[in-house]
């Protein structure tokens, strides 16, 4: 899905799609984001540029449903320093540290994932070594079947 979704902004507020020929939902908006896909959102009327109005209002829509977006001190310090300070820290660091955030988790699910691996083809010696250093995670262990006891049993 490669380039960008054009949608143009018209005075009744409604977003028109110029892929689909279609009108759309802020919801839907955010549903293309989370496909992965870029969206960029021209006033119909003056050509401006107003896709950060339209993303902002799309995270305010969804924080308005969750009932929480921001901590209310920080929403204080945006208000206070608006520009200024917290602009600056917006464009030059949040993007990066979410995006740090991001590939952390990443890294972190594919060991927790190859630790699981290891604990379905451990083998029951292993098991027995290991009771002593692996003790806090033996519930965990032995919800996993030892595959080559079924292997021996299965023939017998």
């Amino acid at each position: 899905m490669a380039g960008k979704v054009l949608l143009k902004k018209y005075t009744n507020r409604r977003l028109y799609d110029t892929e689909k020929n279609a009108y759309v939902t802020l919801n839907q908006v955010a549903d293309l984001i989370k496909q992965g896909r870029q969206v960029e959102v021209i006033d119909a009327k003056t050509k401006e540029d107003v896709t950060a109005f339209i993303l902002t209002q799309i995270v305010l829509e969804e924080a308005r449903r969750r009932n929480v977006l921001l901590p209310v001190p920080l929403l204080h310090m945006i208000i206070q320093y608006g520009e200024t300070v917290l602009g600056d820290f917006f464009d030059r660091y949040l993007q990066q540290i979410i995006r740090n955030y991001l590939a952390y988790k990443v890294s972190v699910d594919e060991q927790f994932g190859k630790w699981l691996d290891l604990g379905v083809h451990m083998t029951e010696a292993a098991k027995k070594t290991m009771a002593g250093t692996m003790s806090p995670f033996n519930s965990i262990l032995s919800l996993f079947p030892d595959k080559r006891k079924e292997t021996e049993d299965e023939k017998e």
